[in-house]
C-alpha cells in the first residue's frame, strides 16, 4: 500500500466536512492527481446506487463525481441507516448487515472497523491519493476507544489530518482547541493543520485568534473557507435537510411561481430528491411539517421513509395524513417517492421492517405494498411523455398495482414510471427521476397547470448536472483561492 492520504474531520457534524472533502477531490483532479473519496463509516439515510448494484452515501458519491471517478462501494464500505433513536440498519460493502442497536456503537463494530479497513487498503493499492472524511468529531472522545473513522483510521494508517471549525455557529476557536486538547499524544500528532470554515465578513478580523490557537497548539491554520450560499446539493446529514430553502435569494411568491411543500418525516430517506425540484427558477421548495401549509400548496410531496409504517403513524397522528388526503380530493397534486408512495397505497403489509402486518396506506392509489426480505437494489432506465428518465431504487417495500382496482387504459389511471398516476395523485419507487432535466420540467408543467400556476420552465436555465457541476467547481475554487495549497501539498507528501 503505497497511496498517500489525507483525513478531514470536523469540530462537529454539519461543520462543512463534507463539502472540504469534495471541494478537495475536484481540486486535487484539477492538479491531475489520481484522487478518491473515503468514508469508513457513515450514518445517513441519504444514498445512491453503485454501478455494481451496491448502495452508499450520497454524500461520497458527490465526492467521487468530483473526484471524476467511478462511484464504488469501497468509498463507504460502512452505511448505517437509522430506522428508529435506538437502531441502525447496517450496510457493509453496499449490502444489508443486519442492524446495529444503540449500545453497541462504541464496543460493538469491530468486525465493521476490520471491513473499512479492508476497503481502504483496496483503494490505496489502486490510486494515488485518499481523501478521507470522518463523521461527527474526534472530540467524542467517549467512542475513541472503538472509532474507526477519525482518528482511529488516521492511527491505523498513519493519515495525516486537517480539523474544520463551522465558524458560523460561534465559538470556533474554543472548539478547535478543544477538538486538540481532547486527542492523547499519538492522535494529537496526525493533527496537521487548522480551516476555519463559512466565515462571513473581513477575515483579517480573525487573525488575533489564529495566531494563538498556533501558539497553544503548534498547528497552523491552512486558511479560511468563506461562506458559500449557493452550494447546497446533496447533503447527508440530518441539519442539511432543507437548505435551500434558507439559502437561496428569495422571491416573491406570485401568480408564475410553483409552491412545493414536502412533508419533513421523522425518518427521511433520500431526501436529495426534492434538490433538482428547488434548484428549478420559479419552484419553491419548503420543508414542513404543518398541514395549513400542505393544504395551501400546488404540489405536495412525499418523500422516501427508512420507516414507513412508523412515519405513516406520524402523519396520522399529527394531522398531516388527513391534509395530504384533503388536498388530493379537490383536485391538488400529490406526490409519494418510495417510501412516501408506498403510503399512498392502500394496504402495507410490513414483516421486516416494521413487523407491524398488514397496515391501511392512505388509500390514494390503488396499490398493495408488501416488504420482503431481500431489498431492491438497481438503477432503473425508462421514459414519460416521450422524455427519457434514469434512475435508482433502494427498497424492501415492493408496491403492485391493483389491476382489477385500476383500469389502467382509462381516462383516470395511468403508468407513470415503475408506478401508478391516479387524477392528481402520483407515486413511484425511483429515486433521483427529476434530475432528469426533460421529464422534470415535463411534470412540472403538468403539475403548474393542475393548481392554475402561471409557472413556466425558464428559457435558458441550467440543466440539474450543470448545476452540481458548478458547485462542485465553485468549492474547488475556494479551497485554490482560501487555502494554502503549497502547505497542503507538503502536508500530503505531493
Amino acid at each position: 500500500m503505497t497511496s498517500r492520504g489525507l483525513l478531514i474531520t470536523g469540530t462537529s457534524s454539519d461543520a462543512g466536512k463534507s463539502l472540504v472533502t469534495t471541494g478537495l477531490c475536484r481540486y486535487f483532479a484539477r492538479q491531475g492527481i489520481d484522487v478518491v473519496p473515503f468514508k469508513s463509516q457513515n450514518m445517513s439515510n441519504n444514498s445512491m446506487v453503485c454501478a455494481d448494484g451496491g448502495e452508499i452515501g450520497r454524500a461520497q458519491w458527490l465526492q467521487a463525481v468530483a473526484a471524476g471517478v467511478e462511484p464504488e462501494t469501497a468509498m463507504n464500505p460502512v452505511l448505517l441507516k437509522p430506522s428508529s433513536d435506538r437502531r441502525s440498519h447496517v450496510i457493509v460493502r453496499g449490502r444489508p448487515a443486519g442492524t446495529l442497536e444503540a449500545g453497541e456503537y462504541a464496543h460493538g463494530r469491530q468486525h465493521l472497523a476490520a471491513a473499512a479497513f479492508q476497503a481502504y487498503r483496496e483503494l490505496a493499492d489502486g490510486h494515488g491519493l485518499i481523501v478521507s472524511e470522518g463523521a461527527g468529531s474526534p472530540a467524542e472522545i467517549n467512542l475513541r476507544s472503538g472509532d474507526y473513522v477519525n482518528m482511529g483510521l488516521a492511527r491505523e494508517f498513519g493519515i495525516p489530518t486537517l480539523v474544520v471549525g463551522d465558524i458560523d455557529r460561534g465559538g470556533v476557536f474554543a472548539a478547535l482547541y478543544g477538538t486538540f486538547g481532547l486527542q492523547d499524544q499519538q492522535d494529537a500528532a496526525l493533527i496537521k493543520a487548522f480551516v476555519i470554515n463559512k466565515f462571513r465578513g473581513d477575515e483579517s478580523i480573525l487573525a488575533p485568534g489564529l495566531d494563538r490557537l498556533t501558539e497553544l497548539t503548534g498547528r497552523p491554520f491552512l486558511g479560511v473557507l468563506p461562506w458559500l450560499a449557493g452550494v447546497w446539493i446533496d447533503g447527508e446529514d440530518t441539519l442539511e435537510v432543507g437548505r435551500w430553502s434558507t439559502e437561496r435569494s428569495s422571491t416573491a411568491t406570485d401568480a408564475s411561481t410553483l409552491r412545493i411543500a414536502a412533508v419533513r418525516l421523522p425518518r427521511l430517506s433520500n431526501v436529495t430528491d426534492l434538490d433538482a425540484l428547488a434548484a428549478e427558477p420559479g419552484v419553491d421548495v419548503v420543508m414542513t411539517t404543518d398541514p395549513g401549509t400542505v393544504l395551501a400548496a400546488d404540489v405536495v410531496i412525499l418523500p422516501g421513509s427508512r420507516a414507513t409504517i412508523s412515519d405513516l403513524e406520524w402523519l396520522r397522528a399529527n394531522g398531516l395524513a388527513a391534509a395530504i388526503q384533503a388536498r388530493a380530493s379537490v383536485g391538488g397534486t400529490v406526490l409519494g417517492i418510495c417510501g412516501g408512495y408506498q403510503m399512498l397505497a392502500r394496504t402495507i403489509t410490513d414483516e421486516i421492517e416494521s413487523r407491524a402486518g398488514q397496515v391501511p396506506g392512505l388509500g390514494l392509489l390503488p396499490v398493495g405494498v408488501r416488504f420482503h426480505q431481500d431489498k431492491t437494489l438497481r438503477r432503473p432506465d425508462g421514459r414519460w411523455r416521450g422524455h427519457p428518465v434514469r434512475a435508482y431504487e433502494i427498497h424492501h417495500g415492493r408496491a403492485t398495482v391493483d389491476l382489477a382496482a385500476a383500469d389502467l387504459g382509462d381516462d383516470t389511471d395511468h403508468p407513470f414510471l415503475d408506478g401508478v398516476n391516479r387524477g392528481s395523485t402520483w407515486g413511484t419507487m425511483w429515486h433521483g427521476a427529476f434530475e432528469n432535466d426533460g421529464f422534470r420540467r415535463a411534470w412540472l408543467t403538468e403539475a403548474a397547470q393542475a393548481a392554475g400556476s402561471g409557472w413556466q420552465p425558464a428559457t435558458g436555465a441550467p440543466g440539474f448536472a450543470q448545476r452540481r457541476e458548478q458547485m462542485i467547481d465553485t468549492l474547488a475554487d475556494a479551497v485554490a483561492e482560501h487555502l494554502d495549497t503549497e502547505a497542503l501539498a507538503r502536508i500530503v507528501g505531493l
